[in-house]
């Protein structure tokens, strides 16, 4: 069984329809590390050792969040800066995470359409979310494709609950399976 970890990021949570449901399908799983940073750290004052001890002991790095403004929120961009660090995490003898694996878990606030070129935000969400694939490739991770929740604006709660179980079995078969297999969930 892979020992998941998933940092969770949202800075206004409480406001947050889609998250929320996302959340609260994988917090209580087994293997499941759930790791709130904005609960953790609302000071914005990461605790590097304990973060880099978090990432040494699971197998699978969920980076679970809106897409805020084609990228992270401000905490989890900090907590990228900090905790990847140089000689730990890449570079000379930098090999902590080597093997390891990585999950972007997004929503947005766009419809699918709108990802695309000649769509309202002209790229792919995988092109947008390039520079975070590169951070965790340099790592000498490996970058699963991401789970997207497009149109979290206007989606009924219906929808959230269908996307919220899609969350859920993606992250058990990830666990479960630990294989390139698991990625069909995807």
């Amino acid at each position: 069984m892979q020992r998941i970890l998933i940092l969770f990021a949202h800075p206004a949570f409480e406001k947050s329809r889609v998250n929320q449901r996302l959340a609260a399908a994988v917090q209580s799983l087994d293997g499941v590390t759930f790791h709130d940073l904005y609960e953790a750290y609302p000071e914005f004052d990461v605790d590097i050792r304990h973060e880099q001890a978090l990432l040494e002991d699971h197998d699978l790095v969920v980076l679970q969040h809106p897409f805020f403004w084609y990228s992270v929120p401000p905490l989890l961009k900090q907590w990228i800066d900090l905790v990847l660090e140089h000689g730990w995490a890449y570079g000379s003898g930098g090999t902590a995470l080597a093997g390891k694996r990585v999950l972007s878990a997004i929503s947005t606030g766009g419809r699918e359409e709108a990802y695309r070129h000649g769509g309202h935000n002209r790229f792919t969400i995988g092109e947008l979310l390039a520079p975070i694939e590169q951070t965790f490739v340099l790592c000498g991770m490996k970058y699963l494709p991401p789970f997207v929740v497009h149109g979290a604006h206007g989606m009924s709660s219906g929808e959230i609950e269908e996307h919220a179980e899609r969350y859920r079995r993606t992250i058990q078969a990830l666990r479960d399976e630990g294989s390139e297999s698991a990625e069909d969930a995807l």
